[in-house]
């Protein structure tokens, strides 16, 4: 290849963000910008499509202009993406027919209880690795075709196409000449058989999706065509695509089986790899593809936390008991370890191992004496004990890991690390790049580019910036937990 660049576009939840390296993989220009979110309905989360191609086309832009780059510049382009948030749009046109159902979205919760009622979530589970849960894109996709007037019938017809945010972008950078996804954003749609690695007809059938609105699935490094929209002022490859999480495991150097990650984003979403065996949960876990690379699929076990870093702008925007993330920090290590008051952030529900889209959120346990230090400790707290909650499930189903590779905005935070550590009585490690999901989608373009040799070269370019050691006692620790427990045991059962 003939650029000297690698350009990573990260869509995520609530900010879009690209980010130029040089070869060695050290940042060299970026820029992010937040978009507005949509809340329609109590549950619903809705996000503006064109507000997200708009600012993904900013920070394109903004990024290359801060390096003087021009598009010959840049070897390749990776995606990495907010997985199951549902776009539709017309073939013709480019116009979405909706606005992007976002993942946290729970509108399809009745829906979903309806297919378990009639006793076929094992089906489901069997084919995707996934369970009947308003989460996954499938169902967000049948609420579309039947609810928004004449798409059902366009969808027949095979005038519109669906997409994860990936395909969407990458019809837009393309200009409508590729419509296609890769396989582990395809795995979290409920319609893709994980084991067969293509579209399931069966399930196509059971959510009425028509064939015709899917993507091509491809390898993670691949040929994704070429990207000549005028914010990048020439053409460029694109050669990468991964959902988020995933391409976080991939920016950690996950290669390995039993190595785990923990990505504090919008959510909390912890992925172990299980090599080439797709292993069933006995806990509730997800199975999921972690990465599929020239052809051989890498499965993952995966738990997902829905409020994460979400809970700190709750804090902040909602609350307002902070003006900023990272203030936190200095009011947790002032107050201490909060025993007696628990937030239990279920905002869009419970996700592993609960999985109920039912729950809400809620303080408990607040005196006179309770004030803004503590809940926002507790929030803090929050987090890591759901954390325990989704390793502990991957123990029981056999995966132990000896080490955590955390990432993602909250990981700036040394408290709530070595409490993370402490809570689950397991070393955490902190890379020197904690942005692994846009660095694991530069990964990818640079290999399909041919800058990197292989997967395993990845590894070496992965560095430690520091370890957090357990060192609570285990009575302090099961007494914490079960206070926790106490405190979701309630929220799930008000009565």
């Amino acid at each position: 290849m003939s650029g000297k660049y690698l350009l990573a576009i990260d869509q995520g939840t609530s900010s879009s963000r690209t980010v130029i390296y040089n070869h060695r993989a050290e940042v060299l220009s970026s820029a992010q910008q937040e978009f507005p979110q949509i809340y329609p309905e109590p549950g619903w989360v809705e996000h503006d499509p064109e507000a997200i191609w708009a600012s993904v086309a900013a920070v394109t832009r903004q990024a290359m202009q801060k390096l003087n780059a021009v598009a010959a510049d840049i070897s390749a382009i990776g995606i990495t993406n907010q997985r199951e948030t549902t776009v539709i749009w017309d073939r013709e046109t480019g116009k979405c027919v909706h606005n992007a159902i976002v993942w946290q979205d729970r509108r399809t919760a009745a829906y979903c209880q309806a297919l378990k009622n009639d006793g076929l979530e094992s089906k489901v589970t069997e084919k995707t690795g996934l369970r009947l849960d308003p989460y996954f894109s499938g169902t967000k996709i049948a609420w579309i075709l039947d609810n928004v007037d004449g798409v059902r019938q366009r969808a027949e017809s095979g005038k519109l196409a669906f997409g994860t945010i990936d395909s969407f972008l990458l019809w837009r950078l393309s200009g409508g000449r590729v419509h296609a996804t890769d396989a582990t954003n395809a795995s979290r749609t409920l319609l893709f058989n994980i084991h067969t690695q293509d579209w399931d007809d069966e399930l196509l059938e059971l959510l009425s999706v028509p064939r015709a609105m899917l993507p091509d699935v491809r390898d993670c490094a691949a040929d994704y065509g070429v990207a000549n929209d005028a914010c990048l002022g020439g053409e460029v490859p694109v050669c990468g695509i991964a959902g988020d999480q995933q391409a976080a495991l991939i920016g950690q150097a996950g290669f390995d089986y039993g190595m785990t990650k923990s990505t504090y984003g919008t959510g909390c979403f912890v992925i172990a790899n299980t090599g080439d065996k797709a292993l069933h949960s006995d806990n509730q876990l997800l199975t999921t593809i972690a990465m599929r690379i020239d052809g051989d699929v890498t499965y993952g076990l995966e738990g997902s936390v829905f409020v994460a870093g979400s809970a700190m702008q709750w804090l902040r925007d909602e609350l307002r008991i902070i003006d900023s993330a990272p203030e936190s920090e200095a009011i947790a290590t002032s107050t201490g370890i909060v025993t007696d008051v628990h937030v239990v952030p279920a905002f869009a529900g419970l996700g592993a191992p609960y999985w109920d889209p039912d729950a809400r959120g809620a303080i408990l346990g607040l005196t006179r004496g309770s004030g803004r230090n503590e809940i926002v400790t507790a929030t803090l707290q929050s987090v890591a004990y759901q954390t325990h909650d989704l390793i502990e499930a991957m123990s029981d189903d056999g995966i132990e890991p000896s080490v955590i590779r955390v990432d993602g905005g909250m990981v700036a935070n040394n408290w709530f690390l070595q409490f993370l550590a402490d809570v689950l009585d397991i070393p955490v490690e902190r890379p020197k790049n904690v942005e692994s999901t846009v660095l694991g989608a530069a990964y990818l373009a640079g290999y399909r580019a041919g800058v990197v040799r292989s997967p395993g070269e990845l590894s070496t370019l992965w560095e430690r910036d520091e370890i957090f050691q357990p060192s609570m006692s285990s009575p302090q620790r099961e007494s914490l937990l079960q206070g926790w427990r106490d405190a979701v045991n309630r929220v799930r059962n008000p009565d």
